[in-house]
């Protein structure tokens, strides 16, 4: 081991290690400050490790102690527990400024009309921004983010056109209690000859030229007769029926045959067919009490900004 000496230019304690016959380390003391910001440091740690969770022991860990964070669950329930990211953000969430003014606003829109949230500009963008985020969260993976759906499996709810009514109580009671869309298979009924006599007369309805006119006059004795009974929902003049659900086969839009994507007659007639033939079974889920529990106050912001994306008629 060096032996400590002094420098003799400075008087300074060096340690003893000497390079390249000039080169000394000095012996100095470190800083107080450096050496109180340490000191500093353990004491924080130690105090860390008795606050917050740390340690793991066995198949648990130190949760820390004086540390509680109390919060409400997606269901309403509130529940402490130690300190953790996750409950911090819960807490936060509902306890800031922000979370606090959300209530407010909720409140006030849980409280009105939705013709007054209509004519309200304050409410009318709170419902933007909060629906938007509702909406994301509960419908977009079927109704897209943009609420356009997918022809052939879920309707557009941007087109004004609604299969059971689009008035905000329609509306309401649809998000509430869910529905089930349903129209039977005829591939047991109609022969290929029948199937493509009423599918040709179903394209008249709309405006779209028939692939067999006189397939399609035939097609319409079926449709309006008992050997289809396709009258009794879609109705004689083929308008359909909101208390079925049952689409309007006059007004071009299609929510089960893509049609649009139908470049040919022959195409748009094979895409009724399948529909005719297959039939139609898709349901709904329930989001009010006993499906995915939205509160009364969340089904009217979401009933409302469905009504903002679809153009707000039928807001009453």
């Amino acid at each position: 081991m060096a032996t400590p000496v002094k420098d003799p230019l400075t008087g300074a304690e060096t340690t003893g290690h000497v390079w390249d016959d000039s080169l000394q380390e000095f012996n100095n003391p470190l800083p107080r400050w450096w050496l109180w910001t340490f000191y500093g440091t353990i004491i924080f740690t130690i105090v860390y490790w008795v606050m917050y969770p740390s340690w793991p022991i066995g198949k648990t860990y130190l949760k820390g102690i004086g540390n509680e964070i109390t919060y409400k669950t997606d269901a309403g329930e509130e529940k402490s527990t130690h300190w953790n990211m996750r409950a911090l953000l819960a807490h936060d969430m509902q306890n800031g400024t922000e979370a606090i003014k959300q209530q407010e606003y909720l409140a006030k829109v849980g409280a009105a009309s939705y013709q007054q949230i209509a004519q309200d500009p304050d409410m009318s963008s709170f419902v933007r921004s909060y629906g938007v985020g509702m909406f994301g969260d509960n419908c977009a993976a079927c109704h897209q983010s943009g609420g356009q759906g997918v022809v052939g499996m879920y309707p557009n709810l941007v087109d004004d056109d609604w299969l059971w009514g689009g008035d905000t109580s329609t509306i309401e009671n649809t998000l509430r209690y869910g529905r089930m869309g349903y129209m039977p298979a005829y591939s047991k009924t109609f022969d290929e000859t029948q199937l493509n006599q009423v599918a040709n007369y179903v394209l008249t309805l709309s405006g779209e030229p028939a692939v067999d006119a006189t397939a399609a006059a035939e097609g319409q004795k079926i449709f309006q007769g008992q050997t289809g009974g396709c009258y009794m929902c879609h109705t004689k003049e083929g308008k359909g029926m909101h208390a079925q659900g049952s689409a309007n086969l006059t007004d071009k839009v299609w929510t089960i045959a893509n049609l649009p994507a139908a470049e040919t007659p022959e195409a748009k007639l094979e895409a009724v067919k399948a529909v005719i033939h297959n039939g139609v079974k898709r349901q709904m889920p329930v989001f009010g009490k006993d499906g995915r529990n939205l509160s009364d106050t969340e089904i009217k912001v979401l009933v409302a900004y469905l009504q903002q994306m679809s153009g707000g008629a039928g807001a009453q």
